[in-house]
């Protein structure tokens, strides 16, 4: 995993703060706080750790912990790595824009196969508008913050639906969010137990985990050569979704650091070695303690 993008690159914009918001739809949003600053920063620096914590909240997810402990680990998530870029992640090309409709191929959000652009943008604009103007194939807008103009501009050989996801006034449903996370979490589940639980589960079952893992969709993005201090790929991400369902991709196929579930806490982790079954000693040690307090309560219960 890190000698596979240790001469790799790219880039992605996330806030210094987050809020979740209720717009009109009563629906709940994630979305940049009013006087939140804008950072550029590179993903692919700490993609494991990127890719562990969206994992974690999706187990959260799965393990029906309390909606607030969610919330927190969601929110803590978008803090460190900005939103996912939904926007651009779900039609069948992010250059929506130059078209004159959105085209969506089957996914969890949007049922619609095709979408007038104005409503499409809707979705991700719940708040305040931007001042863009859409005819036919044709777009513009209209910029006068000066933080977001030099954030265009610094993005302006990217998809204009790419720049939209990176303006204040963008945001992700929270649901969806939610759900994203959730599917990444499901997909390693059905990888990790099919390895782990293999001999005791018969070929139903198994059948089971081939078909979960069978819907993780892979999408392949570009990437360039750039010369910078020496020969870097740099990929051309147009969603952060997209970066991290590749990185994961690679990291669930890792055979050397395989991706494992903790025994005490069930966080998931990257294991140094294929038989380490516990994400820290600390999770070691109160497994220990919990397993010989119930040892000696069950002799205890037997003596009286």
């Amino acid at each position: 995993m890190n000698n596979l993008f240790e001469r790799s690159s790219s880039s992605w914009v996330k806030y210094s703060e987050y809020e979740c918001r209720r717009a009109k739809d009563g629906k709940q949003y994630v979305t940049p706080a009013p006087n939140a600053k804008p950072e550029i920063y590179d993903p692919l620096k700490d993609a494991e750790a990127m890719v562990l914590e969206a994992l974690n909240v999706g187990m959260l997810c799965m393990n029906k912990a309390d909606e607030q402990t969610i919330q927190a680990a969601a929110m803590d998530f978008v803090s460190h790595y900005g939103l996912l870029g939904l926007i651009t992640a779900l039609p069948t090309t992010p250059t929506f824009m130059d078209y004159e409709a959105v085209y969506l191929p089957s996914n969890h959000f949007i049922k619609d196969e095709a979408m007038d652009t104005d409503k499409y943008l809707s979705h991700f604009l719940p708040f305040d508008k931007l001042e863009l103007r859409k005819k036919g194939k044709e777009s513009k807008w209209d910029i006068s913050d000066r933080t977001m103009i030099a954030l265009t501009m610094t993005f302006s050989n990217r998809p204009m639906a790419l720049q939209i996801a990176f303006q204040r006034e963008y945001a992700e449903r929270y649901d969806w969010l939610i759900a994203q996370f959730k599917d990444w979490a499901f997909s390693f589940c059905s990888s990790y137990l099919y390895y782990n639980d293999y001999d005791a589960l018969d070929e139903d079952g198994r059948n089971l985990y081939r078909m979960g893992i069978a819907a993780f969709n892979g999408i392949a993005p570009s990437y360039h050569i750039e010369l910078l201090d020496k020969p870097t790929i740099v990929w051309d991400f147009h969603s952060l979704l997209l970066g991290i369902q590749m990185m994961f991709s690679f990291m669930l196929t890792d055979g050397d650091k395989p991706l494992k579930m903790c025994k005490h806490c069930q966080k998931v982790f990257v294991a140094k070695r294929p038989g380490t079954v516990f994400c820290s000693p600390r999770c070691k040690n109160q497994y220990n303690v919990y397993k010989n307090r119930s040892k000696n309560s069950t002799v205890d219960t037997e003596d009286e």
